[in-house]
């Protein structure tokens, strides 16, 4: 492992706040000073924005580029100022959501944890989430131990924690019996994380190649997986399948939809809608969507 730090300017739609507690991933926190730090596949980063400039802190896999890492996961090179204006023309509510939630991006995050953490997140709230999915990390993956020196400068507010557990590979998690993973608080979705595990592992499910696939026939691979309907496998897609026209539909989707768009409860409905009106964008108009109606009362 080793420390590393990057620095990019960024103007535009961009704001931590926004991109982490929008509801699209489940382990990064918010320090006392504003900055965000997270554990994603290749460490541990620390994140703040000041001025138009993001500082990345991390300590990190020796073989990688934090600054190629950054780019691609917060999705920097994409123009959402752009896809703002396209996705609100003649659109008063997606005006104000976006104004709400300016600052959103879509994360490119591993495919495999994408599986397992919305198959946890079926009929379960956010903060419970987060703690099933840091329960089966701390039993299952790998345990990083910063250095003193390098806490130091990973984090100048002082922060206490210096022991941190990667999300564990498909192997690792194969591994855990149905007792233990009872144990992790999984409930009745202990039963799909296992079977994902030991398929994945096995190579009978290949995400790389379901990436690949365009998205409608990617879903149908998806929804084949035990624990896996069309809200969860439009997550997956979305968030690290980089599939923009994928549209999740939960119960706050369904609210404001039937309130402003489509008067159906029919989930195939309300995803031909959204992408009849706004096409490939369609996965980036609900996260706007999603964060104002959960967000705005």
């Amino acid at each position: 492992m080793k420390f590393e730090t990057v620095k990019l300017v960024q103007k535009d739609c961009f704001n931590l706040k926004d991109i982490f507690e929008c509801g699209q991933c489940f382990r990064w926190t918010q320090e006392e000073d504003g900055s965000y730090t997270g554990i994603v596949k290749i460490g541990v980063l620390n994140i703040s924005y000041i001025k138009d400039e993001i500082m990345v802190k991390g300590y990190v896999e020796d073989k990688t580029s934090l600054k190629e890492f950054v780019i691609d996961y917060l999705d920097l090179n994409k123009d959402y100022k752009n896809i703002q204006k396209e996705i609100s023309t003649n659109d008063s509510v997606m005006k104000d959501a976006i104004r709400f939630g300016n600052g959103i991006r879509i994360l490119n995050q591993d495919s495999w944890e994408m599986l397992i953490s919305f198959i946890i997140s079926a009929a379960n709230n956010i903060p419970r989430i987060s703690k099933c999915i840091n329960n089966i990390s701390k039993e299952y993956g790998k345990k990083v131990v910063i250095p003193q020196d390098i806490q130091n400068k990973l984090f100048k507010f002082g922060k206490k924690e210096n022991t941190f557990y990667l999300f564990p590979s498909a192997k690792e998690l194969s591994k855990a019996t149905m007792e233990e993973l009872r144990d992790c608080n999984l409930g009745f979705r202990d039963k799909y994380v296992l079977k994902s595990a030991q398929l994945v592992s096995n190579k009978k499910i290949n995400l790389n190649e379901i990436e690949e696939l365009e998205y409608k026939t990617a879903k149908k691979e998806l929804v084949n997986i035990d624990g896996v309907g069309s809200k969860v496998a439009d997550c997956i897609l979305l968030f690290s399948m980089k599939k923009s026209e994928a549209f999740p539909v939960d119960t706050w989707i369904k609210k404001i939809m039937n309130e402003i768009y489509i008067d159906s409860q029919n989930v195939k409905k309300i995803n031909d809608y959204a992408y009849k009106k706004w096409g490939l964008n369609s996965g980036i108009a609900q996260q706007y969507l999603f964060n104002y109606m959960r967000n705005k009362s």
